[in-house]
């Protein structure tokens, strides 16, 4: 199918990849000049224009010289592995993007071991050429080190170079041009010209029996469930029976009502769909991810697609406490979990398991951001709900007791490598490696069991003074090192229910940071605040100032009050103990004790 093309763009996340896409869109005539058009339009979740990442794996296509190009845009972070393995299930080929400054970044190393299992084609962009900092011949000189170290074979390791800037819209192989003051043209044309080249064609015979692959799913209110994947073999016609092959070999048939193929940002219905093409199908409301869809005559299965295990468990529950009810709609344990079932449907990187509360379910993914990730998307769904902390999942091997074991990079001030050197080596980290590029910053590349990661990244923060980049990826199991401190700080518990008290918080603001203002509801449990010390404190917050009928000189001088310690929904996360929950509500987070009541003697 000379025709088409298929490729994903893999990158670490803020390295330009969906900038590139905009302006691959913008150049292939898909909108007109004085269209509107929003930046990043292929973010089109909430969450990730706000956080700046890719989240779930997106369709697009554009159109060059008689070529049709299926783009689809892989999530940067390895928390969201799930969709990117089936991303690249999709393609023929790969683009590797990498920032002209920082180079292949952890992330882009577990994306690229994918594809390079996969044995994809891999053409290799290195963007943001205007940066003051760049170093384009070292970041491609660690290319070559990072796919060597994949056990990239020579074939792969001929991939041809671009150097783009994706804001300008430009790409050139002229590494000269691309650094000069004024820049290389302002043309995409020589990378839509590399893909049409370099990428392969899809492979397959297009008068054979239909075979495609569910490779993604979504919904539609008009057709209902919406099974995207490329077609393998022969044609999908609109409106003939076809069949849906399951794991265990099951067969069911029923017509496909429609065809969609992707024309810019939107799906068109067709006929029918040829072989070589990423298209979306309707008609089957029981086909998962992994199905194969076939000729009735001609029933044969293409191999499942296969997705790493979670290293992250958390218990999702009810909300319990006090306050539960006031702000969320939906907040049975019923409700709760028929939502984690319709995710675990979508979603093939989620497992769920049974709990050992009766009320609760276990959720295992690939990491913190993940599970906050899924949070935050109940609770703007209207849920409430009750998290435990993140526990890590052990295997056995060959009699031993594993853990999941992390290559974390830490791009730091050179002031700030001892400190964090320390951090990780207390938390069973070994630095591996050390480079100083001479620009008074350094990168630390550290091997670290993912249990030493949880609760650190907030205190990295801290101690780079928020200027270090942390960036971590699994890669794989080692034997259990043994116990890890946790959290070093107590917490400030308050031991009656009421209001927090202006007085009240005025006077524990010595004894460690707070996290509530004046004015919200406190209950016995929660956690208002971090104690100094390693001991949890039980204080009274509600504590109002005795009046008396004769004034005093200063009596009515104003608190000073210190602003409180807010957590976004991925700190929280991080910050909890092993006694700890964190109450989740559309509106508010709250830390809280595991047990409600004072226990002190």
């Amino acid at each position: 199918m000379t025709d088409i093309r298929n490729i994903a763009i893999i990158a670490h996340v803020d390295h330009g990849k969906t900038t590139l896409v905009d302006a691959m869109l913008w150049q292939s005539g898909l909108f007109r000049d004085n269209q509107q058009v929003r930046e990043r339009v292929m973010d089109s979740m909430d969450l990730e224009r706000e956080k700046g990442i890719t989240i779930m794996a997106k369709n697009t296509s554009v159109t060059w010289n008689g070529v049709k190009i299926n783009i689809v845009d892989t999530p940067g972070h390895a928390d969201f592995g799930g969709e990117v393995e089936r991303t690249l299930a999709m393609v023929d080929g790969a683009l590797l993007l990498v920032d002209a400054a920082e180079g292949p970044l952890p992330q882009t190393r577990f994306v690229m071991q994918k594809a390079l299992q996969r044995r994809l084609p891999v053409i290799c962009a290195i963007n943001k050429m205007d940066r003051p900092d760049r170093r384009p011949q070292q970041v491609l000189n660690e290319v070559y080190d990072l796919l060597i170290d994949l056990d990239a074979d020579e074939e792969v390791l001929e991939f041809p170079v671009l150097y783009t800037n994706a804001r300008r819209g430009s790409a050139t192989p002229d590494m000269e041009a691309a650094m000069s003051p004024e820049g290389a043209p302002a043309t995409l044309e020589p990378l839509f010209r590399t893909i049409t080249d370099y990428i392969p064609a899809p492979q397959g015979d297009p008068e054979g029996p239909a075979q495609f692959l569910v490779a993604n799913l979504e919904w539609s209110d008009y057709v209902g469930r919406l099974c995207i994947g490329p077609v393998r073999r022969g044609r999908l016609v609109a409106g003939v029976p076809a069949a849906l092959v399951k794991d265990a070999g099951a067969v069911s048939t029923a017509p496909l009502k429609v065809v969609y193929v992707y024309q810019g940002l939107g799906r068109v219905e067709a006929p029918e769909a040829e072989t070589g093409d990423i298209v979306a199908v309707a008609g089957l409301p029981d086909a998962f991810i992994g199905d194969t869809i076939a000729d009735p005559e001609h029933p044969e299965a293409l191999p499942r697609l296969t997705v790493d295990e979670p290293t992250l468990t958390m218990e999702f529950s009810l909300n319990s406490s006090p306050l539960a009810g006031r702000e969320g709609r939906m907040r049975t344990s019923r409700e709760i979990r028929a939502r984690l079932e319709k995710e675990a449907l979508f979603n093939v990187s989620i497992r769920l398991s049974p709990s050992d509360d009766a009320e609760g379910i276990k959720v295992g993914a690939r990491g913190e951001l993940q599970l906050a990730v899924l949070v935050e998307t109940m609770r703007r769904e209207g849920y409430e709900l009750t998290l435990g902390p993140p526990r890590i999942v052990t295997r056995e091997e060959d009699g031993v007791l594993c853990e999941p074991l992390e290559l974390v990079v830490c791009d730091v001030p050179e002031e700030h490598i001892g400190i964090v050197s320390e951090k990780l080596s207390a938390r069973r980290g070994q630095v591996v490696k050390l480079v100083n590029h001479g620009r008074g910053r350094a990168r630390l590349e550290v091997r670290c069991p993912t249990r030493g990661l949880i609760g650190y990244r907030s205190q990295f923060m801290t101690d780079t003074r928020g200027e270090g980049l942390f960036n971590s990826v699994n890669i794989g199991y080692i034997p259990w090192l043994g116990p890890i401190k946790g959290r070093s700080s107590g917490a400030l518990v308050a031991d009656r229910t009421g209001s927090a008290v202006a007085y009240a918080v005025f006077h524990l603001q010595p004894r460690g940071t707070i996290f509530v203002s004046p004015g919200e509801p406190v209950y016995p449990g929660l956690v208002i605040g971090e104690n100094s010390r390693p001991e949890d404190i039980w204080v009274n917050p509600t504590k109002e100032k005795k009046l008396t009928n004769v004034r005093a000189s200063g009596s009515d001088e104003a608190l000073r009050l210190t602003p409180p310690r807010r957590f976004s929904l991925e700190d929280a996360i991080s910050y909890m103990r092993e006694d700890e929950l964190l109450e989740v509500t559309p509106k508010s987070l709250r830390l809280r004790k595991r047990s409600l009541s004072n226990t002190r003697s």
